[in-house]
This record gives C-alpha cells, structure tokens and sequence, in this order.
C-alpha cells in the first residue's frame, strides 16, 4: 500500500513537471511573438497577465484550472517577457539574457531536488513567503512610479532572487508532502512557471545591471 502511494506521489510529480516545462516551451515562443506586437498592447497584456494570475489561485480554492488556461498564460506571459529581455539584453549583450537562463534552470534543479526530497514538511514558510511577496510586489508598484536607483533596484532583485529561490523549494517540498489530485496539476505547474519566471527575471534585472555597471 505504502509503496502504491509512492508511486502515485512520483507519477503526480513528473506530471507536474512535464506541465511545467510545456509551459516553459509556450513562453518561449510567446516570447519570440512579442517582437512583433506593437508597445501599446503591452501594458492591456501585462493587466491580462495580472488578471489572469488572481483568477488561477482564486478558482483554486472553488474548482480546478484546466491546462488551456494554463497554456494561454504561459503564452501571454512569454509576450510581456519579451520587453524585459530586449531591454536588458540591448544594454548588457544577449550573452546576459543566457547567463540568466542558465542560473535560474541550475537553480531551479539544484532546490527542486531539494525540496523534493527533503523530509521534512516546509509548510511552516507560507506565511513569511507570503509577506515577502506582498513586499515585493508593493516595492515593485511603487519603483512605477518613483523609479529605484541602480543600487536599490540591485538590492530589490537580490532579495526577489532569495525569495523566488525559497518559492521553488517550498512548492517542490509542498508537492511532495501534500495529497495532490489529478485536477490540480495544472494549478502547480502554473506555481512552478511562476517561481522561475520571476526568478528568471530578477537574475537578469541583477546581471543586466552588475554589467552595464562595468
């Protein structure tokens, strides 16, 4: 019996992560599409982006996301991701852009495995996680409209690095201790999209701004 949970627990895992880097594949090219979208759409993009995070995790409490809402976000998101790039990768190289890549998927790897098979339960760092979220995200309203300076916006994608990196070893973990169904799979692949998108974003906010420093 023991060992027909494992294998069920093992079989949602690689379901989730095989979600997971679908949608990684749909970002990227969403991301390539996003040259080609005139500027003026990405601000109702990024607000349908935004919009579309709160009803995943709101409809999460009430009834599963399907994997087409999934995949759409992941494609919307690769969209609003291509400014981002472009801009980091015009004022530091494109070998930024990879250098970034390349750390958050050892990252990713690395605290994945980690928190996949720790035994330990992280449930306890929900809480700090959350605040720290809110945080952040309440910092990155305001640089809106009072732009952060070189050394501040350094030290916002730090600590975005330290909070989205516990993020991933705290779902990983969370995927493994809790009883996780069929029609949640979506909704935790979308959890682990987010934790390296954002990740990846604030690797390449740190590395773009460490070298047009230099």
């Amino acid at each position: 019996m023991q060992a027909t949970v494992h294998e069920s627990k093992h079989s949602i895992m690689q379901r989730i992560l095989t979600v997971f880097i679908f949608t990684l594949l749909i970002a990227t090219v969403g991301l390539y599409i996003g040259q080609f979208i005139p500027v003026a759409l990405m601000l109702p993009l990024s607000i349908l982006e935004v919009a579309m995070i709160i009803i995943a995790f709101w409809m999460r409490r009430r009834k599963a996301v399907g994997y087409a809402f999934v995949y759409t976000f992941a494609f919307v998101s690769g969209i609003t991701l291509f400014p981002i790039v472009s801009h980091y990768a015009s004022i530091a190289g494109a070998y930024v852009v990879l250098e970034a890549f390349g750390s958050t998927f050892l990252i990713f790897a690395v605290l994945g495995t980690i928190g996949a098979k720790m035994k330990k339960d992280l449930s306890f760092l929900s809480s700090f996680l959350l605040v720290a979220l809110i945080a952040l995200i309440a910092v990155g309203i305001f640089s809106i409209f009072s732009p952060l300076n070189s050394a501040a916006m350094m030290a916002y994608s730090v600590i975005g690095t330290i909070v989205f990196s516990l993020y991933i070893l705290y779902d990983l973990n969370q995927i493994k201790h809790r009883d996780i169904t069929e029609d949640l799979i979506p909704v935790m692949a979308l959890s682990l999209y987010l934790d390296f998108i954002n990740l990846f974003i604030n690797l390449l906010r740190f590395f773009g701004i460490l070298s047009s420093d230099d």
